[in-house]
């Protein structure tokens, strides 16, 4: 992992405050135009994002038209809302009473809602004018802020789509309709996020997933439950013994465990009481209750506390790749990134304190290692708990305070400079999480090491110390790709499908020219897959260009043509998804090729 220099952090978070505030402004530009053009609708609410902004609004309020609006009316929105920047109003924020803001949103029953939590708080309401303050024409909010002083500091702007979204998110809430969109400081700023946007859409793993043959998903079966094809079971099996190879080389030994669980496993481990209502229950016929397994860390605490362990068997290290299920709500779910049924590649250490930092050291080796041949930009999170709300996590403050001490001076002790998050600790402990920067710049969390004192605490997990004596031990938990299912997603749009040679579910097709080079063909196949590789033949009777096409579409690494003169000197014409041109070599120099890159595990 390369360092985060926290200067340049610092740096980022100064202009990200920046552009939050230009957003937030450009929203308000936004729903002035929208009331300006469709007096009849109410107003809702509306945030910047880390991507743009979006504002939702009441377009069929009771007693009034509808205001039928699609993305067919941006233009003219747009042009409203340019109208109003090139005006240059102020945007000024006003202090006012309760009173003064009942009166003056009395139309409006979403704003006496926010009003009414203001309330709550005894705290004054606070709004902001687009234009001198209660002048003809000017446009007023309930508003915390910040914003920009005036519309004119708004260089650039687009609106994106347009959507259907509850009040504060709740099915149970009205259905309001939602703009997105999008601002930036500078036309060349904007243009860029638009070009990543666009290539965002063509490199989405639903689309990819699909046209590639990796994953499919099933009416009968269900909404979150993936199917996985031949071709993405390639991947994937790829990926885990890539892992696998990592991980035994640090002394770790697999387990399995069951699907499901009675629920009082989790009710001593802590999770009944915080995700309940995420957990798939079951009751047996006998009246028994047992749930499907959200998470695999408690059962492994039941192998490791199968039987007395000495200090000398220490440190214990289990592995375990397999299903986990969780309710998630149907609206939150999306292709591979938000599933039910999620594929964990879990890895658990139980250790004494002495080998916290030795251990911990080790599962961030097989992460750089797993990591490195796929490109990501890299960086390390050390995720704290808040301290200003304790109640929230396991455990006294003081075992927490010498968990994050521990993972601070190990992150020192490797010279890594982390950034530090309060507040993204899981309940049960801190954690180091490793996060990535795909080739769109985009940002995820990809693998994890969780420091966990809480846990054996609450199984009651010991070793016997060289004194004859109980001693506690100490959970490290850990995972590469974490969800297998969302780490897919992130691949397929990381490399827009066009895995390297190692990862490529098919690695070459071999074309033959016409129905006569089939046989010099099959030859080719065969002696390819005794090498190992990864190959198809596409002996249908269609032109060359269409079979080079299709081959293409699907982003096989390698074409080998043949015809007459590759028969005759036992050839083949290799062609590459990246190139038109073509190179002739012998099958053994190819091989040989091929097999290079899926050794050294390239990125390309």
């Amino acid at each position: 992992m390369k360092k985060k220099v926290q200067n340049k952090q610092d740096t980022l978070e100064a202009g990200k405050s920046d552009l939050w505030k230009l957003r937030h402004s450009a929203e308000h530009v936004l729903h002035q135009a929208i009331k300006e053009l469709y007096p009849s609708i109410h107003l809702a609410m509306g945030p910047a994002t880390d991507d743009g902004f979006y504002f939702d609004f009441d377009a069929t309020p009771e007693g009034r038209d509808a205001a039928h609006i699609s993305d067919s009316d941006f233009l003219r929105i747009e042009q409203r809302m340019q109208e109003l920047i090139a005006g240059n109003l102020p945007i000024t924020r006003q202090e006012i009473s309760i009173a003064e803001a009942r009166k003056l949103f009395a139309d409006n029953p979403y704003k006496q809602e926010w009003i009414d939590q203001i309330e709550q708080k005894g705290e004054m309401a606070t709004v902001y004018w687009t234009g001198e303050p209660e002048a003809k024409g000017s446009m007023v909010d309930l508003c915390a802020g910040p914003h920009v002083s005036s519309t004119s500091k708004i260089k650039a702007f687009k609106l994106l789509s347009l959507a259907g979204a509850y009040w504060h998110g709740d099915e149970n809430n009205k259905m309001l309709t939602r703009i997105y969109g999008t601002a930036f400081s500078s036309q060349k700023e904007l243009d860029n996020f638009l070009y990543l946007q666009a290539e965002a859409i063509k490199r989405d793993h639903r689309k990819l997933g699909l046209e590639l043959d990796l994953f499919t998903f099933s009416d009968l079966v269900g909404a979150g439950l993936p199917l996985w094809t031949p071709r993405g079971m390639i991947m994937r099996k790829l990926l885990e013994d890539f892992e696998w190879e990592l991980r035994s080389k640090k002394g770790f030994e697999r387990v399995e465990i069951p699907h499901i669980t009675k629920k009082d496993l989790y009710q001593i481990s802590g999770h009944w009481d915080k995700f309940s209502d995420e957990l798939f229950k079951i009751t047996t016929r006998e009246g028994h209750e047992l749930v499907m397994k959200p998470m695999n860390c408690p059962h492994h605490t039941q192998i490791f506390d199968r039987k007395a362990h000495s200090y000398r068997e220490m440190p214990q290290r289990y592995a375990n790749t397999t299903m986990v299920y969780r309710d998630e709500q149907t609206g939150e779910l999306s292709g591979l990134s938000r599933v039910r049924a999620i594929t964990q590649d879990d890895s658990h250490v139980f250790c004494r304190q002495s080998q916290i930092k030795t251990e911990a050291n080790a599962l961030w080796d097989i992460i750089d290692d797993f990591y490195g041949p796929h490109g990501f930009e890299t960086w390390v999170r050390l995720s704290l708990r808040d301290p200003d709300q304790q109640e929230l996590y396991l455990g006294d403050e003081k075992t927490w305070e010498g968990a994050e001490n521990q993972l601070r001076e190990l992150a020192a002790e490797r010279g890594i400079e982390v950034v530090e998050a309060i507040g993204e600790a899981a309940f049960y402990g801190p954690k180091l999480d490793f996060m990535g920067r795909d080739s769109l710049g985009r940002e995820w969390q990809l693998a994890t090491i969780q420091l966990d004192f809480n846990m054996p605490e609450r199984f009651n997990l010991n070793c016997i110390n060289e004194q004859g004596e109980k001693e506690r031990v100490t959970m490290l938990h850990y995972a590469v790709m974490g969800s297998i299912e969302r780490f897919m997603s992130i691949l397929i749009e990381h490399y827009a499908g066009a895995f390297p040679v190692w990862l490529s579910p098919v690695q070459v097709k071999v074309l033959p020219i016409t129905d006569a080079h089939s046989e010099y063909a099959k030859t080719v196949v065969s002696k390819l897959a005794a090498a190992g590789v990864r190959v198809e033949l596409d002996d249908r009777s269609e032109r060359l260009q269409a079979k080079i096409r299709d081959a293409q579409l699907e982003k096989i690494p390698y074409m080998l043509v043949v015809g007459d003169k590759e028969a005759a000197e036992q050839t083949v014409a290799v062609r590459s998804r990246d190139t038109k041109s073509q190179e002739v070599l012998s099958l053994n120099e190819f091989i040989k090729k091929i097999a290079h890159y899926v050794i050294i595990r390239s990125a390309y």
